[in-house]
């Protein structure tokens, strides 16, 4: 949807999400404040970048996992199409396990979707006034992590790259190398250079490690 009455003032919030209920509740929600107005609503990574560049809004609110597409590649086109849209993540992934690495990748908050929808307001405002947006929890854990010395990214999850974490989780979901090569629009090739990157980056003995590994991340991270 599009909104045809935008008043001066106001700021426009396209929501990104493939669940109807999440995105009229978020509409609804993000509605009682006026000078917020939801300028757009998406189920898809087309239909989302079709409307940015028709309405360029000031935020995207953006799920990670949008009916078999990745929100990250989303995340990946805007930043680099449209640098003054702001972005925030609003998932049911693990806050730990992709709080970072949507940061990295140029999104300036995250809100868990075990969260009521009022925090994804209070996220909104945050980030449109030039702050990053975490949980009290996950900022207090970074914080404490960093007093103490220890790196930031205790996971080593949190180390691979957008298109590693993606052979990774397709790893983990059963796929094999020509699977994830058609999914990916990948050479079987490239798959398993980033195979062996991913078992270096784990430590993991044997490629029967790594798959089960693989598979028990995708059981606590879905």
């Amino acid at each position: 949807m599009s909104s045809s009455s935008v008043v001066a003032g106001q700021y426009r919030i396209l929501i990104v999400d493939d669940h109807p209920v999440v995105r009229h509740g978020l509409a609804w929600t993000i509605g009682q404040d006026p000078d917020l107005d939801v300028c757009g609503e998406a189920a898809c990574i087309e239909e989302a970048l079709r409307l940015v560049e028709s309405d360029l809004p000031d935020v995207a609110i953006i799920d990670l996992s949008l009916d078999g597409e990745d929100g990250m590649e989303l995340i990946d086109s805007i930043r680099s199409r449209w640098p003054s849209v702001k972005i925030l993540v609003y998932s049911a992934h693990e806050e730990e396990a992709c709080a970072g690495r949507v940061l990295r990748a140029g999104a300036m908050g995250y809100v868990s979707k075990r969260e009521p929808m009022s925090a994804a307001v209070a996220a909104v405002r945050q980030i449109l006034r030039g702050e990053v947006y975490l949980s009290l929890k996950m900022t207090a854990n970074l914080l404490q992590r960093a007093a103490i010395g220890k790196p930031l990214e205790q996971d080593p999850v949190e180390a691979f790259s957008h298109r590693e974490l993606q052979v990774f989780r397709m790893m983990g979901q059963g796929m094999n190398t020509v699977q994830i090569a058609r999914k990916l629009d990948l050479s079987p090739k490239t798959v398993e250079t980033h195979r062996k990157v991913i078992k270096t980056k784990l430590n993991a003995q044997t490629i029967a490690h790594l798959r089960r590994l693989a598979f028990q991340w995708v059981q606590e991270n879905p």
